[in-house]
């Protein structure tokens, strides 16, 4: 969800909404812009009350609004966007993180965030001072017998969060429990005018039973924007990574 500061629900003499029609508005904006992908369950009353500095009755009602325009639907998991969204993939885009997603259609993607100090080794590759908290993104693919086929620690620097609104959106929803898939990050960050640069370091883990891809995103500035250690199953899964590059025009 959005900073705290970056919404300003009060009244303005052009805008005679009521206060929860405000609200609804300002939340289906950020659904619209892919913040919250359609599917994905959006964050609790409380959580959406404090972001937006309005009370949880508010919430609610602007939740009810959206529910009746059949954006948001309500069941058991709780609240989640339903409007169509674009593609999260587009010829122009990488799907983040690269190459977590298994090559078993059965398997179940699981990812969350947190606001946390770093891996040391993140920490120092991002010119983090130690123990200063980020963006902490955590992947998991799982096949359907509970195996474990990949996983993936991301973490993200202070230049990133303050240049791409979209991710730090998510630090209100960083409490390691709320699903935060991030598929459009790289997506945000050339929205936001930077110019992505990947290197990819491949090496065995252990007894080379899994292989971990070392991923490292610097901008045209040489600026060092996030970190991924990526590690896969060799044995039960194939690394695969594929690329679609726009023709020239």
């Amino acid at each position: 969800m959005a900073r705290t500061t970056s919404h300003d629900p009060s009244p303005s003499d052009s805008d005679s909404r009521p206060l929860y029609g405000r609200i609804a508005a300002l939340l289906l904006d950020e659904l619209r812009d892919g913040t919250i992908p359609p599917g994905e369950r959006l964050p609790g009353e409380r959580h959406l009350a404090a972001h937006f500095g309005v009370s949880r009755e508010t919430v609610r009602q602007a939740l009810e609004v959206l529910r009746r325009g059949g954006l948001v639907a309500t069941d058991r998991r709780g609240s989640h966007a339903t409007l169509p969204g674009r593609p999260v993939e587009t010829p122009a885009c990488l799907t983040f993180p690269v190459g977590a997603r298994s090559a078993d259609p059965c398997a179940v993607d699981r990812a969350t965030v947190t606001w946390e100090a770093p891996p040391p080794e993140h920490a120092r590759a991002l010119g983090l001072a130690p123990h200063r908290p980020t963006l902490v993104h955590r992947y998991q693919s799982v096949a359907p017998d509970g195996r474990s086929l990949r996983t993936a620690v991301s973490s993200f620097s202070a230049v990133v969060l303050a240049e791409v609104a979209e991710l730090a959106r998510y630090r209100s929803r960083a409490d390691g429990a709320t699903p935060a898939q991030l598929r459009r990050a790289y997506d945000w960050m050339r929205k936001a005018g930077l110019t992505l640069h990947h290197r990819d370091a491949i090496s065995q883990v252990g007894d080379a039973s899994s292989v971990r891809v070392t991923r490292r995103v610097h901008d045209q500035y040489a600026r060092p924007l996030e970190i991924t250690d990526l590690v896969v199953d060799a044995e039960q899964d194939a690394l695969v990574y594929e690329f679609t590059l726009p023709a020239a025009v």
